[in-house]
């Protein structure tokens, strides 16, 4: 059986299906092909899920301080089944959603494992998907243009393949019935602070071990020294500049015992602990789709595109994390809006990484736009630093919450804000300010010229400004 429409996207998730949706804005006729359910890793085992246990997590720490606010409470416990049950019912009334996305813009949903076909008889160039249903029908979608949206999974050290039961990714963890009392962490990138972070604060004791000679060694060092001393503070362990040893990874009734040594030492330290979350980043889904047989090109393992999201072969596009560039669901989902105004000859303005704010939802949060200070010094620039601590913000006190600061990174010739980075509560609520700012090319005084709400905490992000040049008035 074949089908023809304009545009096929091979993957349903955040990225595939604001595509669809676009391209069904500019009149095009869309069919989105997915192997499990649409909404992809965000919605089911990524950014929407963890961010449940996430907001059940910081609830129930709150509530372990009530007293500190004069509310006076007794019998606190924690009832891990209903946090799963909260998380599970947020993600189908989303899941629902998108469906009902897909029908109000009249998208075709294909449900089954799509493959990128050669040319032929259907189509004289490669792109035509053959889509194999769980019957085992096959249906080939033939289209003018072709969006992979495949995304991406968790990637696995060897000998440390997740078992469910005690070693986990990801992926795993987020269907735990039962809380560790411990956990060794391996990777202290975003997604190993963040469960580091979440299960320290349901009550389980955390090992992370990282690599790299930093926590989140991507972001601002400063940003990084701050989240390190405010997780020593709050009991979780952390151990940078060191790795575990795979091959002396043993399994018991209550755990698992590791092997882990800082590089070029003599002698190793054996960590035990109740379960093992391996967090080292994620690999992109581009084997078993048929990109042999195109002229797509690979870098690194990761779909090559251009600024327009086009790769080797101009009629097909590829976004989101299979492209290598930052996996974020925002940033996937901006890729398929240029994509499609792209291909439907509406282009708008090409994607800018440089532009996407990362986020971080730890306690507290973190989040960032920009160059980092180093990156920024590496590149060339003459750099003048502002910075504000959220200890002197009005707001964060009444919260409770005086952890933190906010710095802006700017350019001391041109007066440009180079980067932005915050550390602090609702710090991912407030960098969409300076993601403008950076869209917008803004100066250290245009920035400085906005009026913000007192008492709120976006005031940090005034004072940071008003710092680079010694103005703050706060401090």
């Amino acid at each position: 059986m074949t089908h023809t429409y304009d545009v096929v996207i091979l993957g349903g998730g955040t990225g595939g299906y604001i595509t669809a949706i676009r391209a069904a804005q500019l009149g095009k006729t869309v069919a989105v092909v997915e192997r499990d359910k649409l909404g992809g890793t965000c919605l089911h085992r990524g950014c929407i899920p963890s961010k449940a246990l996430l907001r059940s997590a910081e609830v129930y720490s709150t509530m372990k301080e009530a007293e500190a606010f004069g509310v006076e409470a007794s019998g606190l416990s924690l009832n891990f089944g209903k946090v799963q049950e909260r998380k599970n019912k947020t993600v189908q009334q989303l899941h629902s959603g998108v469906q009902m996305l897909m029908k109000k813009h009249k998208i075709d949903v294909y449900y089954g494992n799509g493959r990128i076909v050669g040319p032929s008889i259907f189509s004289p160039k490669a792109g035509a998907v053959a889509v194999e249903q769980e019957d085992g029908d096959v249906i080939t979608l033939v289209n003018s243009h072709l969006v992979i949206a495949t995304g991406s999974r968790p990637r696995i050290i060897p000998g440390l393949e997740p078992d469910g039961e005690r070693v986990f990714s990801s992926d795993e963890a987020l269907e735990l019935e039962a809380l560790p009392p411990s956990i060794i962490i391996v990777g202290g990138g975003v997604i190993g602070v963040e469960w580091a972070s979440m299960l320290n604060d349901f009550g389980v004791e955390v090992t992370i071990v990282e690599a790299e000679r930093r926590l989140l060694p991507l972001e601002d060092e400063d940003v990084s020294k701050e989240l390190a001393r405010l997780f020593a503070k709050r009991g979780i362990r952390i151990l940078t500049g060191v790795k575990v040893q795979a091959d002396t990874l043993e399994k018991h009734a209550d755990g698992v015992t590791i092997a882990a040594a800082a590089e070029g030492a003599e002698s190793s330290e054996v960590l035990t602990a109740g379960a093992l979350l391996v967090s080292v980043g994620r690999a992109p889904n581009v084997e078993g789709i048929g990109l042999e047989n195109t002229d797509v090109k690979l870098e690194r393992g990761f779909i090559r595109v251009n600024e327009w999201q086009q790769t080797a072969e101009p009629h097909i596009y590829a976004i989101g994390d299979c492209t290598g560039g930052p996996q974020l669901a925002h940033a996937a989902a901006h890729m398929g809006i240029v994509a499609a105004e792209h291909l439907s000859g509406d282009a708008q303005t090409a994607f800018h990484g440089g532009h996407v704010p990362r986020c971080v939802y730890t306690r507290p949060e973190i989040a960032s736009v920009g160059l980092t200070e180093r990156e920024a010094r590496e590149a060339g620039r003459s750099v003048k630093i502002g910075k504000f601590p959220y200890q002197a913000l009005g707001k964060a006190i009444v919260h409770g919450e005086p952890n933190g600061f906010a710095k802006v990174v700017t350019d001391a010739e041109t007066d440009d804000i180079l980067g932005v980075h915050l550390i602090g509560e609702r710090a991912t609520d407030m960098i969409g300010e300076a993601a403008l700012a950076q869209l917008l090319n803004a100066s250290v005084w245009e920035m400085a010229q906005l009026i913000r709400p007192h008492p709120t905490l976006a005031e940090a992000l005034g004072e940071a400004v008003l710092a680079v040049d010694g103005r703050s008035l706060a401090m």
